[in-house]
């Protein structure tokens, strides 16, 4: 979904401004679902990881091109068994993205929704948050939150169930 308008309010600019509506409108999905949630803070940087892999997934999974506000209803189970944990997302998020390159290439146009998606996929690959050690031993540390045993973990595995979660409680 590419709007475009004119870069000058005179009509003497001539050049279209593309304006990436597919991926702001899945990020704004993605926020949504999350916000009803109320899985986690809206400033914390998992927020950000479920928003971008939620948003990844909203975006790469509309194989029409266009987003509608009444499909969105509809595409929960997708985004569900897009999200689950026995699929393999990544491998999944490479092709499409794969395939979406592709296209804008052949189309030799502008591809800002294109560019959001692999900002957001970059991010989520080389950004990694501290969080519990999910593999550590029951019950070898101490009862309280702090004293857990953490890891860094990339931003996409900690995004990724949260944004499943949060399908799941909307």
């Amino acid at each position: 979904m590419l709007y475009k308008g004119q870069e000058s309010t005179d009509g003497t600019g001539g050049g279209d401004l593309a304006v990436p509506m597919a991926w702001l409108y899945a990020e704004y999905i993605a926020d949504e679902l999350l916000r009803t949630g109320d899985l986690m803070p809206p400033t914390s940087f998992e927020f950000r990881a479920g928003r971008d892999a939620l948003a990844l997934t909203i975006f790469l999974s509309d194989t029409d091109g266009e987003l509608s506000g009444i499909r969105v209803v509809t595409q929960l189970e997708t985004w569900l068994s897009l999200t689950a944990y026995d699929q393999p997302w990544q491998d999944w998020v490479r092709e499409r993205m794969a395939e979406l390159t592709a296209e804008a290439a052949d189309s030799g146009g502008p591809a800002p929704d294109l560019d959001l998606a692999v900002a957001a996929r970059r991010w989520l690959e080389e950004t990694e948050l501290l969080a519990p050690d999910l593999d550590a031993v029951p019950g070898g540390a101490s009862a309280g939150e702090d004293d857990e045993p953490k890891v860094w973990t990339p931003a996409w595995q900690l995004g990724l169930p949260l944004g499943h979660l949060a399908i799941h409680l909307f």
